[in-house]
């Protein structure tokens, strides 16, 4: 019987074996942000689950991931069998033919989605990418240092009472900074903060012929308030602080005020990474009094290249890590707190989740708000909020976003940035034969 038995296990033991060892391999380009390390994490349960797949992953910080999976998608390198894309390259790509439409299965429920999340990863209402995460942008403060300094935060604040504040919070004897801001260059770093701004100023990339529109006085006072604002208040060496640097100063209680994404919330008040957790308040994105809040609209999603030759098993991936399963998969291991935001109604429904996240109407508020369709003041020929659905911004938001990190830096002036801006952008518009 014993022999039986160990026959039985050797030949289990060699099953194992060869289906390891014949595996599917898929290869996934992700980002390093917290959601996407922990399903990386989670992942061993997918495999456990899917014996015949193996994960591969490339990990990467935001604009080198963008950088890599744009030069991998537009020359068909076929290097990646996932990709960790956001809102704007979706609609752009699969136009190109570049993406794979979605097949998820009848049990994936996507009509659960979000119905601005779900859109902006369409394309001829067809799906493109599946969103792992969305977001808005918000008010993250230190309700101890506010109350210290007299003051309190209004629901919907405006920008004079951030700087306000920012100056009353600030002091850096003792390492704690006003206000915290991303200044790293890149289209999807510094800019999205200063796009967002911009539109509740009243400030708009293009006029409705296309023309470059820095050279306005909406834009100069934009910029004015984010550079005086950062060099007053903010911390040393802003100029290269993006999302997750300024997410450690702020862990680590040396910030008074950081307005960034909502995907933020589950981060800052987690007593696992954040010293300040149970001092950390939420607000909307603060305004101008132009009747635009400074808040975005962006999904982090996972999408196929056409050039994938594993679009049905990386398919189950997909449907896998953006599924209700996986929200309470991460639920169960981590918490209702650290669930992936943004992407789903059913979980704005969830008294579990509600009751753990406080960030958690402020979020769904924040990402129904956003108008990527109306971004600005005044009219615009383009949509996106925070960045411009044009397959020429990702070069102009780069140019542009280096050109703003500068002036933060000091090593020019704001006008200068706002003058080489202009230039740069209508040079590229015009060749692109956006201006006649």
């Amino acid at each position: 019987m014993k022999r039986i038995w160990r026959t039985a296990a050797c030949a289990a033991a060699l099953w194992g074996s060869l289906a390891y060892a014949n595996a599917e391999t898929l290869t996934i380009a992700t980002v390093n942000n917290g959601d996407m390390i922990r399903m990386q994490k989670l992942a061993s349960e997918f495999t456990k689950a899917n014996p015949d797949i193996s994960l591969n992953w490339v990990t990467l910080e935001e604009n080198a991931l963008r950088e890599k999976v744009t030069t991998d998608i537009a020359t068909k390198a076929g290097q990646f069998d996932i990709l960790t894309i956001g809102t704007y390259e979706v609609p752009i790509w699969a136009k190109k033919g570049w993406l794979t439409p979605l097949d998820l299965g009848k049990d994936y429920d996507v009509d659960d989605l979000l119905p601005p999340i779900r859109a902006g990863l369409s394309y001829d209402n067809k799906l493109y990418a599946a969103p792992f995460y969305g977001e808005s942008s918000f008010v993250i403060y230190r309700k101890d240092l506010l109350a210290k300094a007299g003051l309190t935060m209004p629901q919907q604040p405006t920008w004079d009472f951030v700087a306000d504040a920012a100056k009353k919070m600030s002091d850096p004897s003792t390492g704690t900074y006003g206000i915290c801001l991303r200044g790293k260059a890149g289209w999807g770093e510094n800019m999205a903060f200063i796009d967002s701004l911009a539109n509740s100023f009243g400030a708009r990339w293009f006029d409705e012929n296309w023309k470059p529109q820095f050279d306005q006085p909406e834009w100069k006072a934009a910029l004015n308030y984010y550079v005086n604002l950062v060099k007053s208040y903010g911390p040393p060496g802003a100029s290269t602080n993006g999302f997750q640097e300024n997410l450690t100063l702020f862990n680590q209680g040396k910030c008074g005020i950081w307005i960034d994404a909502t995907s933020a919330g589950s981060f800052v008040t987690d007593p696992k990474q954040s010293t300040v957790s149970d001092k950390v308040g939420f607000a909307l994105a603060p305004n101008a009094g132009k009747g635009k809040n400074g808040n975005w609209l962006w999904a982090w999603s996972l999408a196929i290249p056409a050039s994938s030759q594993k679009v049905a098993t990386a398919e189950k991936f997909l449907a896998w890590a953006t599924s209700k399963g996986y929200l309470d998969l991460v639920a169960a291991k981590d918490g209702w707190s650290n669930v992936p935001p943004g992407t789903r109604t059913s979980l704005y429904k969830n008294d579990n989740y509600l009751n753990a996240a406080s960030f958690a109407k402020l979020t769904i508020d924040s990402i129904m708000t956003a108008d990527p369709n109306h971004p600005t003041v005044q009219p615009v020929p383009y949509v996106g909020v925070q960045f411009v659905a044009i397959p020429e911004f990702q070069g102009i938001g780069t140019s542009v976003g280096q050109q703003f990190s500068t002036a933060l830096a000091g090593s020019t002036s704001v006008d200068d940035a706002l003058a080489a801006a202009q230039e740069s952008t209508t040079r590229t518009m015009t060749k692109a034969g956006y201006i006649k």
